[in-house]
This record gives structure tokens, sequence and C-alpha cells, in this order.
């Protein structure tokens, strides 16, 4: 099948070198390379789902080891859990680690995430939200790796989706336990492949959903529909029209979310706008919010991504961070950048295809190395400084003693009651209690309060939950690494 009127790399003849040169040693290989996948058709349709596979391994296996160690950050896996749980039992998404009876789509409209539910009903422990998030990530892999092989041919196809699975953003949102723009990246994903082979409608389908995954991505969704009426102006109209009108429809959904759906859902309306007027506002942090672009565009696309209309897709979501005054928004961390991981591989893919059909050798020579070190840097910090470095680290699969300490302590919690905890203890109670955040159940009677004191911060814990609750009762259950029970009586 033919990509945008011009035939697979591999049905194409190699571009002759310059006279008076010999190709390269690398240009050799990676000509014998697609050669070889030519004559393996096979296994040039496995590779991607072999890909697909390694990196849920990798994701997963960082994701559970460091949830069985107590390394994860705990405050939104518990809140989703939460979510997911009421989801599963038929009831209202309520969040009470956000405060007692709080409806969650009046923080986030992000019903997306009761798809987990009945997965969840089944297996009901916040692993399952970890699992189900490697799989979303992993799967992101595989149009990313299709496409590029489509593009490029096997060899820098399968480098590029290797690059792809990991890059920095999506190995921090590995990290930062669950959120749900795991839905967004392959929807992202899946979207973008569809339009570089010219399936308009497909593309559009696949990007529709976006709206109920976070009240942000309404924009980005307009984004992409615009770029498939660009893309399908000369050869489809009624596609370009039709994309047209979802680039419309998209704006019109956020905007009605953002003012009235969320709104409705909480009495003080959306709560995120305040992160627009912090002292210094856009201005604020302007190094560091450079420095984030920089990331972004070099090590995951050389820059070259820069020579493709896709990358218009990442714009809404730099745009409202990088509007922000809010430095949570600003840096590397978190799992702000894994929306742009998708968007920016893949517009890196359609800027290669473009380029080695280009009339400047230099280009085309940098276009044919590109793969390659995008691939050995992403496994340079792979192995150094991202998170699955730690995938090496012995220590990582080893359950240390103060964790099992920990869970023997709270293990002498029943089930059903009221808690007040912090990160220490959050995901191991959400799955059984009413879990509230330490000193945020406004005036509601935990019979349990649990944190971690092992710096000292609260002081005498009895007098210390004595003032959060004045005129109950506490009394020290027990202690161990440093986390404090105390049961009210």
């Amino acid at each position: 099948m033919s990509i945008a009127g011009t035939p697979p790399p591999s049905e194409q003849p190699a571009a002759a070198p310059a006279a008076g040169s010999a190709p390269s040693p690398a240009a050799r290989r990676l000509r014998d390379a697609a050669g070889r996948a030519a004559r393996s058709p096979r296994a040039a349709r496995l590779a991607p789902y072999g890909l697909t596979a390694v990196l849920f391994v990798a994701y997963a296996t960082l994701s559970l080891a460091r949830y069985r160690r107590l390394e994860e950050f705990s405050w939104d896996l518990g809140i989703f859990e939460q979510v997911v749980r009421s989801y599963a039992w038929l009831r209202a998404p309520i969040a009470d680690l956000k405060g007692p009876g709080f409806h969650i789509l009046g923080d986030h409209f992000s019903p997306v995430v009761a798809l987990i539910a009945p997965l969840y009903r089944i297996f009901p422990t916040p692993v399952t939200l970890l699992v189900v998030q490697a799989a979303l990530f992993a799967l992101s892999a595989l149009p990313v790796t299709r496409a590029s092989v489509r593009l490029l041919g096997q060899a820098r196809g399968i480098a590029l989706g290797a690059a792809y699975g990991l890059s920095w953003g999506v190995q921090r949102a590995v990290e930062f336990d669950f959120h749900e723009i795991c839905f967004a990246v392959p929807l992202l994903a899946f979207a973008l492949e569809a339009l570089l082979a010219r399936r308009w409608r497909a593309a559009l389908a696949w990007g529709a959903p976006l709206l109920l995954v976070k009240e942000d991505l309404g924009v980005t969704l307009a984004a992409l529909a615009l770029v498939v009426a660009w893309r399908a102006r000369a050869v489809d109209r009624r596609a370009a029209r039709l994309a047209a009108l979802v680039a419309v429809a998209g704006v019109a959904v956020a905007a009605l979310v953002f003012t009235v759906v969320i709104p409705s859902f909480a009495a003080e309306g959306y709560p995120y706008w305040d992160k627009l007027e912090q002292p210094g506002g856009p201005l604020r942090g302007l190094g560091t919010k450079l420095t984030t672009l920089a990331w972004v565009l070099v090590p995951t696309s050389g820059l070259l991504a820069l020579r493709s209309p896709l990358l218009l897709v990442a714009a809404p979501t730099l745009g409202w961070r990088f509007l922000s005054g809010d430095p949570h928004y600003w840096s590397t961390d978190w799992h702000y950048s894994a929306v742009l991981m998708p968007v920016v591989a893949l517009a890196l893919a359609d800027a290669l295809d473009t380029v080695r059909r280009g009339t400047r050798p230099w280009l085309r020579a940098y276009s044919l190395q590109l793969p390659g070190a995008l691939l050995a840097a992403a496994l340079a910090l792979s192995a150094t400084s991202l998170p699955l470095s730690r995938l090496g680290e012995r220590s990582l699969y080893e359950t240390p003693a103060r964790v099992a300490a920990v869970e023997e302590l709270l293990a002498r919690i029943p089930d059903g009651v009221r808690v007040e905890a912090d990160n220490a203890a959050l995901s191991r109670l959400t799955s059984r209690c009413r879990v509230f955040w330490i000193g945020g159940t406004r005036g509601l009677l935990p019979t349990f309060l649990t944190f971690d004191n092992s710096t000292g911060w609260a002081g005498n814990p009895v007098e210390y939950a004595a003032k959060q609750h004045p005129g109950a009762r506490f009394t020290l259950v027990g202690e161990a690494g440093g986390v404090v029970l105390l049961e009210r009586v």
C-alpha cells in the first residue's frame, strides 16, 4: 500500500550515492536491514508487537516494584482508586481524598476511567490501575512503530518506535503512579497513525474519545482535526469539511465542559483557573519552560519534528502549561509531557519521510542517521538517569523490612472504617476503607489516623490527633518504620 502517493521504502530503489563516493557503513547496514525485512514480511509485521510487549513488561515491572516498596507518590493513585472503586460498584465517582463526598467530575472531566471498573471489580486493588496504565502506555508504541516502519522501513521504523517507548515523557508518567492521560496517549498515537496513512475519518474517530479523557483535550482534538483538514483538503474535500466541523465541535465541547459541566459538580466553579493567575504569569520560570521545550524537541526528534504540521497537535498542551504560573507544570517531571511524546515521534516520522525525498544531501544524511541516534540517546538516558534505569538495580526487586512492618501495622485497621492518612498509607487502604487526607476530614471523625511521623513533624502523635479533632480522644495503636497508627476511643 502506498503512503501519500509513494511506495513503501522496501519497494523504492536505493538512492544512488553522490558521484565519487560510496555508501557509508551505516547506510549499508540500514539498506541490508531493509532488504531482510522485505524478505521476511512476517517478522516485519510482528516486530512492533514484540516491542509493545517488551515495553509493557518494563513499565509494569517498574510500577509494581515501586508499589511493593512503598515508593509511589500515592496521592493520585489513591484518588483514582476511589473513583474507579465507585464506578465499579455503580456509585457516583466520589474521591474523599479531595474532601468528604467530593465528586471527581467537579475536579477534572475524566469519565473514561470508568472503563477500568469491570476489571477492578474482579481485582479490587490499586495494582489493577498500575497494570492498566502500563498496558495503555505500551500499546501507544504499536501505532507509533507501525507508522514509522511503513514510512521509513523496518530498521529505522523499529528504532524510532523503541526511542519513543523509552522517551523521557513516557517514563516519567509511568513513574508517577496513575493518571487519566494514560488513555490519551494511545488515542493520539492511533489517530496520528491513521492520519499518516491518509485514513482521515479513522483519525477523527480515534481522536474523538479524547473528549472523555480530560477537559483540555477537546482543544487538542480540534488541533488534530485541523491538521486532518489541511492534509485532506486536496484529495478528499468531504473529509476535510468533516474535520473542520470536528475542530469546531472540539473547542465547543471543551468550552462547555470548562464553563458548565465541571462547575455543575463544583460549587466554586472550575478549580484550576487560578493556575493562570499566579504572580509572574507566563514569564515566571521562563528559563525552565524553555529548557522543557528543548527536552520535548531535541532528544526525541533532533528538532526535525518541527518540519511536520503534525507537531501542531502538541500546541494546546504546551500552551496551557507554559501560560501557567504554577511551577509543577513547567518541568520535565510528573506526567504532563506524556501526551506530547507520540505527537513528537510521529511528527518526526512524517518529517523524515519528507526529508528523505528532498534535494538537500546533508539533510538526507542527517535523517538517515537520526533514528539510530535517538535510540542510542534514549538507551543511554534509560540506563543512567531515567526511571527505567532502576530495572537494573537489584534492590528494586527486594521488599525492605520497613515496608513489611508498615503493612503489618496497617493490617490492624478493619475494612470499611474511616481512616485519615497521608501518602505512606493511602494506596494500602483505599481499596478497603473510606480514606481521607490527613487534616482533610472537614469535621468528620475518623476511626483511625495513620501517617509518617519519622521526621517528627507532628510532634506527639496523640496530641496532634487531639488538635485535629477537638473533643475526640485517640490512643496510639503502634508504630512501624516511622508510620504511626492511632485509634479513636
